[in-house]
């Protein structure tokens, strides 16, 4: 087996160069984009928490997952071939993965971290949730183990796709050409991902390719006449990292136990989607965006 590098560890100190230097063209204003030094420093700090999360805990998900080695239906080795395949398939993987980040409340638990930022910019992209090993978010790669690439193999695609996706965070990049708008994941694309606007909600979760929002219907293009609002539906309101990293876990557990409510009531807080509530007090993101698409329709059907 090849000795796969630690993607993310040698990419960290370029991140950082790079974070620096846009905030240092976006105060002199040579680029678009905003930056607030509070919320630059939650999301960093965010970022090394992570790093410290995968080194206590990561070598309990790697050992679970070489156990779900076990049981694969193929060996595909580590050829050149088999990497190409890998990063496409991985990369399909992230997609579904992403999505039920965005369906699913217990992983939206830690995934709500990195949306929690009103703020657009590279040091967004370090914003990172402390609780994806205690969630099993990362076990919903297992498909891949199944089908016999190595976990160290998909865990080293996966950085790859990571450090992919850090410069999509920026406001500085306005379009790509049309070519790649079309098959990459972009700045556009996933400034689309990071709004908190009704119409934009659950749009977007490409890590590399764009193509798979295109295929399954859940792409979303950027629209100027509706500028992106940053953020999550329900702020999180704090620059403190360790708020930012379990706000919405504790949140979770206040549901749960709050009286007088069914057991599947109590389920659905959990396993439903964000925004779910037994009284029908709150909306989730489908909701929203439904609302909003009548709203347009009514508009349309009124100027006519």
């Amino acid at each position: 087996m090849p000795d796969f590098p630690a993607v993310l560890f040698w990419a960290a100190p370029i991140f950082t160069l790079l974070i620096a230097a846009e905030w240092y063209l976006v105060s002199r204003k040579k680029i678009s984009g905003t930056y607030i030094v509070k919320d630059a420093i939650t999301s960093s700090t965010m970022g090394v928490g992570q790093l410290i999360s995968d080194i206590l805990m990561g070598g309990i998900s790697i050992g679970i997952l070489m156990w779900i080695w076990q049981f694969r239906f193929f060996d595909w080795g580590f050829s050149i071939t088999t990497v190409l395949i890998c990063l496409v398939l991985q990369d399909f993987v992230y997609w579904y993965k992403h999505m039920a980040a965005h369906k699913v409340r217990w992983f939206w638990s830690a995934h709500n971290v990195h949306h929690s930022s009103e703020e657009y910019n590279l040091s967004t992209a370090l914003r990172q949730p402390w609780n994806n090993h205690i969630t099993g978010y990362v076990f919903l790669s297992s498909p891949l183990i199944l089908l016999g690439f190595h976990p160290f193999l998909v865990a080293f695609i996966g950085a790859i796709n990571l450090v992919y996706q850090f410069w999509v965070h920026t406001q500085s990049i306005k379009k790509m050409p049309l070519w790649f708008e079309f098959i990459f994941n972009t700045p556009s694309h996933h400034r689309v991902h990071h709004a908190k606007n009704p119409r934009y909600l659950d749009s977007n979760f490409a890590g590399i390719l764009i193509i798979w929002d295109r295929i399954f219907k859940t792409f979303a293009e950027e629209d100027a006449s509706e500028p992106v609002d940053y953020g999550v539906v329900t702020p999180i309101a704090s620059y403190n990292p360790a708020v930012v990293a379990f706000k919405e876990m504790y949140n979770i557990f206040r549901d749960c136990f709050q009286p007088n409510i069914k057991f599947r009531q109590r389920l659905a807080y959990i396993f439903a989607a964000p925004g779910y509530s037994h009284d029908g007090s709150r909306k989730s993101s489908k909701d929203l965006k439904t609302e909003f698409m009548k709203s347009k329709q009514f508009e349309s059907k009124a100027s006519n």
